[in-house]
């Protein structure tokens, strides 16, 4: 089969699920990745023949695709932050947005000495903690989940602060802990940095959400009750109260209905700056507090 037939019949069975831009990025990404080309063959090589043993994959993850299973898990790995990073059905696919998080918090490490300490709450796939560790040389990052599944996850990304030539730059260490209950010890003492990517879309949101996520990404790291959506911000707060160093600070991204809430809940526990940080869309979209 030409490339461009397979490209042609993979926009018309996604277009049910995506917009057609969409549907034509994610088949254009799929070849790209399966088929080791380049993103415009298609056009530049209107010739271009798939073998039958591509075909046959490809083939495969255009089934998986149209019943809406997000092109990451297909693939097995998502782009982050320069890095690419390890995805199962067990962890959150990484957003974009979540990369202004780790800017803000890669130029706040750099300004605690040569050895920062860096907490990740609800890791998910340890994107945030490795991205941590990959980028601030001498950083101590430890990543937190309640879900073991999670943790090997994180705990197995092919990453390693190596190969930035960091010889001597640990990786990040992953436990098991609950940041609904109360913080466990840590051998390190306090932390510089405590960051955080915690569920919080209310149950009623799920009536606005697309398929490949409802139905296919981990509903523990995503929900959170409509009558408490703020039940893992108060907890992020105990545990920052505990675990944050003077002069540390915190950020946590937040559903964007809940800006004045989540600022407020963080300065009635004692943080006496707070402030709101927006997304590329210029919506609310992390807390960022200091102790």
């Amino acid at each position: 089969m030409l490339l461009g037939d397979f490209l042609k019949e993979g926009i018309s069975r996604l277009e049910p699920l995506y917009p057609t831009p969409e549907a034509r990025d994610i088949i254009l990404s799929l070849c790209e990745s399966r088929l080791g080309i380049g993103r415009y063959t298609y056009a530049t090589d209107p010739q271009y023949s798939i073998g039958q043993e591509s075909l046959a994959v490809l083939s495969e993850d255009l089934d998986r695709l149209a019943a809406a299973e997000p092109l990451q898990y297909v693939l097995g790995f998502s782009d982050f932050h320069g890095h690419r990073f390890k995805v199962t059905p067990d962890v959150l696919i990484p957003r974009p947005e979540t990369e202004i998080l780790c800017d803000e918090a890669i130029k706040i490490a750099h300004n605690h000495g040569p050895a920062p300490k860096v907490l990740d709450l609800c890791t998910g796939s340890g994107c945030i903690a490795w991205t941590m560790a990959l980028e601030v040389p001498g950083a101590l990052v430890y990543g937190i989940d309640v879900s073991p599944k999670a943790l090997s996850v994180a705990s197995g990304q092919d990453l390693s602060p190596a190969c930035h030539g960091w010889l001597d730059q640990p990786s990040p260490s992953f436990l098991q802990a609950d940041i609904l209950q109360a913080p466990p010890h840590f051998p390190c003492g306090q932390f510089d940095l405590i960051l955080s990517n915690p569920p919080y879309v209310m149950d009623s949101q799920k009536k606005e959400m697309r398929p490949n996520v409802l139905e296919y990404e981990p509903s523990i790291a995503l929900f959170v009750p409509d009558e408490d959506p703020l039940v893992f911000y108060r907890a992020v707060a105990r545990w920052s109260q505990a675990l944050l160093a003077p002069g540390g600070t915190g950020i946590a991204e937040i559903n964007e209905l809940f800006g004045d809430e989540v600022r407020d809940l963080f300065l009635s526990s004692g943080f006496p700056q707070v402030s709101i940080l927006k997304d590329f869309s210029k919506k609310n979209r992390f807390v960022k507090f200091a102790k």
